[in-house]
This record gives C-alpha cells, structure tokens and sequence, in this order.
C-alpha cells in the first residue's frame, strides 16, 4: 500500500553539548554534524526504510541544502517527483543542541517549508488519489495541512497527522483525521489537559474522539504510548533502551506507524511497531540518519 508523506525538508545543524546553554550563556560544545532532517522528509525516510512504498510531497530552495536532501530522499527510495523548488526562498534549515542526557533543543528557520501552497497539493493530487495512508505534521502552512486533510478525507484516505510542532487545530481538521499522534504537551495544547500519567491522557484522549478522531496515540517518551478508540484504552510500552539523541524519535515512531497500519496491523502491534523502531533510532544520533531499516526492527511483513 502506499504512504503519501505531505511536509517539511530541512538541513540539520547539530552540535553535542554537556548541557543546553541558559539564555544568553555561550558554551563550548563537541561534534558537529549536518544531516537531513525535517518533520516530512524524516518521516518519509522512516516509512521507506521500514518497508513502505513512499512519496513525498515538499518544497525546497534553489541550494544546495535542497538538491542535497532531495538527492537523499531518492537514494533512500522515496518518490521525490512532487518536490517543488522555491525560486525566492532558502531551503528549511534546523539548529539543534544535544545535551549528554539525548535531551534536545531545536530552533527552525523554515524558509522554503512555509511557501508549501494548496496550488502545489492540486499539482501532486494523483499521487494523494493512489495512496493508502497520508501522513501529515505541521511544520507547513497549516491552511495546506488541512486543505491536505480534506481532499484526503473525501477520497476515503485514512490521515495520520502528527500535531508538531504544537500549536491548536480547527475542529473542520480533526474530523478528516483517522490517528492522531500527539506527545505530551502537544496533547494539552490541543485539550487544555495536562498530561502527566495515563489518566489524564485518558482524559485528554476522549476529548479528541469526541471530535471525531477516530484513534489517538499520545506519545510519552520512554513510557511508551497510550492508545485510545472507542473499543482500547492503555499505555503500550516502550522497549528500555539507553538513549543518546531522541532528535527524531517521534517522527520514526509515526513513520513506522504508517507503515504498519498501511501493512494491515491491528492498532496495538502497529504501535508496539513504532515503539520498537522509535527506541532504536534513540540510541544513534542524527534524524534520518539514526532511523533503523526493516530488518533491525525484526518484524515481519505484512499480516493482510
């Protein structure tokens, strides 16, 4: 079945640090890397190498940051005929500090990412029409997420969107969606429930389906993710892992959800699916780079 990811490319710029530097503290860090990245493009990469059949839908800058991902996108399997290139603005580009705890702190300049227009989702239709899930996040133009959503939605596409980065979304878009896949504070954001233990994500869950998402999976780091329909409520664990850079721990996890709900799973092995791939890539450092291949996940194909 074929995943169409619609979102983000960018470049990112890491830097490993002791410790996240405190406003206006300068610090002397380590190893620096530059490695593909973007919510979209990591997803993307994610699902192809975990056995999806992917296109991606994006926008890039006239740069070489932008014929570099694409470049990386094609070696990685990814269909990449409907990536638009931005003849004004730059290529998304991401800074990213990593403290020796794996913990991070990104900042996005998004440049190219920002110029994903409705105009370029009419242009790529035929691919949107041919999928089987349509995996979606927010780092584009929030009025192309759900005009996205709802071509989607009425050509009977199950939509898979990943609210990140936070920010609070129209009832018209949570109704065309099939899984939402928030953590913690995205799930506040978009409640106004603290999540703290699985109650208060039970709690933030029901208000989402009471908006007509039909699944939510509240992404809560090494606890795992809670899952909740209107027939499953529970935390699925996550494998104990020793992490060292959790940079695209959620967007492996939803890219490995797409797949496996794509590949027939039933929703707690598509999420203990995503949970495995997920605490994989946590243990290397890097976004697409840290994302494990089919094999090292050890699952099997499809259960149709």
């Amino acid at each position: 079945m074929k995943i169409v990811v619609i979102g983000s490319t960018n470049t990112d710029m890491v830097i490993k640090t002791i410790h996240l530097p405190l406003p206006g503290e300068t610090i002397l860090g380590g190893e620096f890397l530059m490695n593909p990245g973007g919510k979209g493009a990591n997803q993307a990469v994610a699902a192809s190498r975990l056995g999806g059949d992917v296109a991606f839908i994006s926008k890039t800058g006239n740069d070489i940051f932008g014929e570099q991902s694409v470049e990386n996108l094609r070696r990685e399997g990814v269909n990449t005929e409907n990536i638009v290139v931005d003849p004004e603005n730059p290529s998304g580009v991401a800074l990213i500090t990593v403290d020796s705890r794996a913990e991070n702190c990104i900042v996005v300049a998004p440049g190219s990412n920002m110029t994903l227009k409705p105009d370029d989702i009419d242009k790529a239709i035929k691919q949107i029409e041919m999928a089987d899930i349509v995996l979606l996040q927010l780092e584009i133009p929030i009025e192309t997420v759900e005009y996205t959503a709802q071509i989607a939605f009425r050509n009977e596409k199950r939509v898979i969107l990943n609210p990140a980065p936070a920010q609070k979304l129209s009832d018209s878009i949570l109704k065309t969606i099939y899984i939402l896949t928030p953590n913690e504070t995205e799930a506040e954001i978009l409640t106004g429930v603290k999540v703290t233990n699985t109650d208060t994500a039970k709690k933030a869950a029901q208000i989402l389906l009471k908006k007509s998402v039909e699944i939510v999976i509240i992404t809560m780091g090494a606890n795992g993710a809670f899952v909740h329909t209107n027939s499953l409520s529970e935390l699925i664990p996550a494998p104990e892992v020793k992490a060292v850079d959790t940079t695209a721990a959620g967007d492996t996890f939803n890219g490995a959800l797409a797949v496996a709900v794509s590949e027939g799973f039933n929703i707690r092995e598509a999420v203990q699916f995503a949970n495995k791939a997920a605490s994989i890539a946590v243990t290397r450092l890097g976004a697409q780079t840290s994302t494990p291949y089919r094999s090292e996940v050890g699952e099997k194909r499809a259960k149709t």
